[in-house]
């Protein structure tokens, strides 16, 4: 068991397109955006089953920003920056050597949240040591908070992601009020190590309060113990390329294959009181002996994409795992805690997975995708929300639907129900005439129920 108030610290650190979230959760509000999601997934897909290689040819972009994020131009300084919505997507990019500003307006009673995912382009050099910093800021440049996010052991280029926050809270009286705020976004580390120019997803969400003020102190227990990895067997889901068309994994086995230097995004629904845990296995190869530092990064987000821990092993051809370490119940009480893991644990709605296989790896292993595995446990009861006095921005993103809870409570993992037995049927031994077909289906049923419906 936890106990923070002995003074015990938790070690460590460190999203099928989604149904129903893959635009909501980062301001995508129309049926469109969904599409598209589903389109990335039977893309990807089809790339990775026989017959897809037409898909897969060129080099594939190491992540896939959101088809409806808003492009915004970073200001240089303060006084020129372009406004942050709430509930929003952005595109933009990210120069070495250069602080880029962005405004956010904010009422006096809502917490907001901006992370931003910095992408460099394959074959970037990178140091461990490089990465982005993101920093919310009051009108007197002070921070409210800042987050840091580096290559660390796998030093290879891969999406990286850093948040930061405004939060009403008395112990930063300064960032209470209503007024504007400033975000801003860098690079960290050696400016002459990546000199290029990355390209940038910003993602802005707001917090209203509670109805009711409830206990300001963390859960002073939790369990703590590493649960047996999930058994059982596997069924195919092959990861997105980015947030926005992560895919959706809950209780249960899942594999997949991947390819030196790409990332694979899933999403994990998880309910107030859920507990999760993660194992990555990466499977033997027939290539020759070498060793791969840093060759597995295992990542987990929250619904605001702030990074709550990661984890990272290296490779020399035989079966490898890394799990995160034991994370606690989502609770709204864990912000209050003083471990960042911890901390991170503060909504319901959807968490991020994000599996990196190092670029270094094919030099002594091959460019051919290796066999990944995840284990997935999903344990604890639901519980009810703590009662929010408005809404949020996005409208739905610390919420869970009755589809997502299917998934959390392992649908589809009996041999591959829902949408892992669309995917496969849409791309199947089907010409592409009939997978535009597909897509197109699935957006129109979309967007009718769409009618319808730190």
């Amino acid at each position: 068991m936890v106990r923070y108030d002995e003074g015990r610290r938790v070690m460590g650190r460190r999203r099928t397109a989604r149904w129903r979230r893959a635009g909501m959760r980062r301001g995508h509000h129309s049926a469109r955006a969904r599409a598209a999601g589903v389109a990335a997934l039977l893309l990807c897909t089809t790339a990775a089953l026989p017959g897809g290689s037409a898909l897969a040819a060129g080099t594939p972009s190491p992540y896939a920003i959101a088809p409806d994020a808003r492009p915004v131009t970073a200001a240089t300084d303060a006084a020129d920056a372009a406004p942050l919505v709430p509930g929003t997507t952005y595109k933009s990019s990210l120069a070495s050597g250069a602080k880029s500003y962005y405004r956010l307006d904010l009422d006096a009673t809502s917490d907001a949240y901006v992370s931003a995912t910095a992408i460099p382009a394959p074959g970037t050099t990178v140091a461990a040591g490089d990465g982005v910093k993101v920093s919310v800021q009051d009108a007197d440049d002070r921070d409210c908070s800042f987050g840091i996010e580096t290559f660390g052991i796998v030093r290879t280029p891969r999406p990286i992601t850093a948040w930061a926050a405004r939060e009403v809270s008395s112990k930063r009286p300064r960032c209470e009020g209503a007024g504007t705020y400033y975000v801003t976004v860098e690079r960290v580390g050696t400016a002459d190590s990546a000199p290029d120019i990355w390209d940038l997803e910003i993602f802005a969400a707001s917090e209203p309060p509670l109805k009711q003020a409830g206990a300001t102190n963390p859960p002073e227990a939790w369990n703590s113990t590493s649960p047996e990895p999930v058994i059982g067997g596997s069924v195919r889901r092959v990861g997105g390329t980015g947030f926005a068309s992560a895919v959706p994994v809950g209780q249960g086995v899942w594999n997949s294959g991947i390819e030196p230097g790409r990332t694979l995004f899933y999403e994990v629904p998880l309910d107030w009181g859920r507990q999760l845990s993660v194992t990555a296995e990466l499977g033997g190869s027939n290539g020759r002996d070498g060793h791969v530092s840093g060759a597995l990064n295992l990542s987990l987000y929250n619904p605001v994409r702030g990074i709550v821990d990661d984890a990272s092993t290296s490779y020399n051809g035989r079966q490898e795992s890394v799990e995160l370490g034991p994370l606690p119940p989502v609770a709204y009480e864990n912000r209050y805690a003083v471990p960042k893991r911890v901390k991170a644990m503060r909504f319901a709605g959807s968490y991020y997975l994000a599996v990196h296989l190092a670029a270094d790896v094919a030099e002594m292993y091959g460019d051919g995708p290796l066999q990944l595995t995840l284990r997935v446990g999903v344990g604890g009861a639901a519980e009810a929300g703590p009662g929010y006095a408005g809404e949020s921005e996005p409208g739905d993103v610390f919420q869970v639907a009755e589809g997502d809870r299917w998934v959390a409570a392992g649908g589809g993992a009996d041999g591959g129900g829902g949408d892992a037995a669309m995917t496969v049927l849409a791309v199947s031994g089907i010409g592409m005439g009939t997978l535009v077909l597909v897509v197109l289906g699935v957006w129109t049923v979309v967007a009718r129920r769409r009618v319808g419906a730190w």
